[in-house]
């Protein structure tokens, strides 16, 4: 999910790598344009536009960090909407940096581990505040930001594909 003034590499990393392993991935802007602008200047056109989405929730959603794209993002009545009802169906939530406080500010984050980008924590509303850098607690997956941006989108890949899809792209990009 991308709004203006989304981290640019908390959004591309994620969607390379999953990209290789194979998944089916949109990025979908949340303004009534497919042109969206990122935290430093980079413009990207999206696949689709939250409107063309229609009711079907999809397996996963990615949550960029990065400002003013998290408040961009909380500000999306449609996705907050889609959010909730994704956690209740047990679909997986990812947000990174500053966007795991969207999960916190929706009650998704009560009683679950989490972390995000240091001085976001009293945002994370009901969670326990985790001493990682990514952490995983059920269907939901946060990190702390931008330097965690690989290692979030193989714990992401993980969850999706399973171990030894994620350790096989890992060789196969030299991650270490």
């Amino acid at each position: 999910m991308l709004a203006n003034g989304f981290e640019e590499t908390e959004a591309l990393v994620p969607w390379d790598v999953l990209k290789r392993a194979g998944a089916e991935i949109k990025l979908v802007s949340v303004s009534g344009s497919k042109t969206v602008s990122g935290a430093h200047g980079l413009s990207l056109t999206a696949d689709t536009t939250i409107g063309s989405i229609g009711s079907e929730l999809p397996d996963c959603f990615i949550l960029p960090g990065g400002m003013p794209g998290m408040t961009n993002l909380l500000a999306c009545g449609p996705l907050c909407d889609m959010l909730i009802r994704a956690d209740s169906c047990g679909k997986v939530l990812a947000a990174i940096c500053a966007s795991p406080s969207i999960l916190g500010e929706l009650g998704i984050l009560n009683g679950r581990n989490a972390v995000c980008f240091p001085g976001f924590e009293s945002r994370l509303k009901g969670a326990r505040i985790s001493d990682g850098r990514v952490c995983r607690d059920g269907n939901v997956l946060t990190a702390k930001g931008m330097g965690v941006a690989f290692e979030f989108a193989f714990a992401l890949t993980d969850m999706l594909f399973g171990g030894s899809v994620s350790e096989k792209l890992k060789k196969e990009v030299q991650y270490k």
